[in-house]
Formats: structure tokens, sequence, C-alpha cells
């Protein structure tokens, strides 16, 4: 029997045993591909170094926990400049299973990374109110109107953060990470187009093509598409992050399918019942 023919009669089983592999290896020892950053994510990245340090910033995280391997890194990674510019950040989360997750996610990264910084001085979680993009269009009115409480109960005209962050035109930039609606889209249409306030987005990376003429059209100042935009971030920051990670294990998942494509077509089909 010829190695093909081999290869016809083998248990599927093994693919899916090697396809683990292939993911797992590059996640637990991390093989460093190379990562070529895009114009966009360049865009994006000297868009936050272009903030005056001390700034106060808007985020929006609009996203859920199906979104993390994407949303997740764009976040930790942003955080991380903006912190080393010592920006405030204000965050909104815009979808009712995120808020807790972001909460989390910027805890963890003031832990690890700024032990100094400190919830209400530093940053704030606005927390998620319903509406979509009513929600929006309240912030233009007054942060403090659309949002008397943050997540964690507080009043926030008590909280230091929110005594310069009042109206969007206190911000120099709005930060959006995206997995969806409400998200970029609508900031887009009712923030920056009617506020025109400099705006950069993350987003996933099905959405990303959507989202290029926005910035062709300079609404966008910076986009970055899904885990493949997150980790050239990363690589713009000299970090080496779960979506670097994430990158590493893709591509060789993708070289494995590409393979097994190959031999699909080479190997000699089995008759019916053999």
């Amino acid at each position: 029997m010829s190695p093909l023919e081999r290869l016809a009669r083998l248990d599927r089983r093994w693919i899916f045993l090697m396809m683990g592999i292939l993911v797992l290896i590059p996640l637990l020892w991390p093989l460093k591909m190379e990562i070529r950053p895009t114009a966009s994510s360049r865009t994006f990245h000297r868009a936050i170094a272009a903030i005056p340090d001390g700034a106060t910033v808007l985020m929006s995280c609009d996203y859920d926990p199906g979104s993390i391997p994407e949303m997740v890194p764009m976040t930790r990674t942003a955080m991380r400049q903006l912190w080393e510019k010592n920006c405030k950040v204000v965050v909104t989360v815009l979808w009712p299973g995120g808020p807790g997750l972001v909460d989390k996610v910027i805890e963890d990264v003031a832990v690890a990374d700024f032990p100094g910084k400190r919830y209400g001085v530093d940053w704030v979680n606005l927390g998620y109110k319903p509406g979509n993009e009513a929600v929006m269009v309240l912030m233009g009115q007054g942060i403090l109107t659309a949002f008397p409480n943050d997540y964690r109960g507080n009043l926030t005209r008590s909280l230091p953060i929110m005594q310069r962050a009042r109206t969007y035109a206190d911000f120099p930039l709005l930060i959006s990470i995206s997995a969806g609606y409400p998200g970029t889209k609508e900031w887009v249409q009712q923030v920056q187009a009617r506020f025109h306030l400099p705006m950069v987005a993350g987003v996933t990376a099905v959405s990303a093509p959507e989202f290029f003429p926005y910035v062709q059209s300079g609404q966008l100042v910076g986009l970055l598409g899904g885990m493949a935009g997150a980790a050239e971030y990363e690589k713009l920051r000299n970090e080496s992050g779960d979506a670097s990670r994430g990158m590493d294990a893709q591509s060789l998942a993708h070289v494995f399918v590409a393979l097994c494509i190959v031999l699909g077509n080479l190997v000699p089909r089995r008759r019916a019942g053999s």
C-alpha cells in the first residue's frame, strides 16, 4: 500500500489531534512569527501617542465574552499605552454582557502593570445603559446626565476623574473597541459626525472591511481589524501578548488546513463500501 493510500484510510481523529497540538503549542511557547503592522494599525498607535500627556480619554468597550480573543487584547494594549502617558480613561459599555468583563480586564492591567492607578481618579467604568444610539446622543448633552452613577454604584459627579469629563468637547480622542451593534458604526454616525470628535476603532476581523471607508474619509483616524490588528498593535508597542500568541496558533492552523486540502486532492478516492 502506497503512502497516499495509507493517508486515504487515516482515521480523522488523528487530524483533529494534530490540529489541537498545532494550536496549543504556540499558546504555551510563542513562536514569535514575524508581524508586519499595516498602515491603519500604525495610525491607531500614532493617534493615541499624539494625545497630550495627562489628558482624559473616552473609551467605549462594546463587546461581551464571545469576543474576548479579539477585543480584550486591544483593550489591554490601549490601556497600557494610555496609562504610560498618564492619561485618565472614562469607559462606557453599551452591551449588557460587557461591563463586568471590561471592569476585570482593566483592573487586571492596573494591578499587573500600573499598581499606582486608582479607580475614580485614573479611570472609571460608567457601565451599561440601555438605549444604544440614544445613549450616545444623551452623552452629548452631558456625561453626568447620561450616567448619574457608575458601574460600581458611585455618584459620578463625586469622582475626581469626572470633574473634567463633562461633555464630548473635554475628550481629545474617542477609542471604540467594538464587536458589533451598537458599536463603532453608531459612534461614527452619532458622535464623530455631530461633535467632530477624533476617533480610532478596534473591530472584529469579519467586520473590518466595512470600516476602511471611514478610515479613507478621515472619520476614523486609525483602525485595528480582529486578532491580526491586535497583534500588529502589540508589535508596535514591543509587547508579546495574547493576540501575538493567537496569531502564531492561527497561522499554524491555516498552514495545516491548506496541507490537508492539498493531500485530500492527491489521495486516491475510496470506493463506497470499502
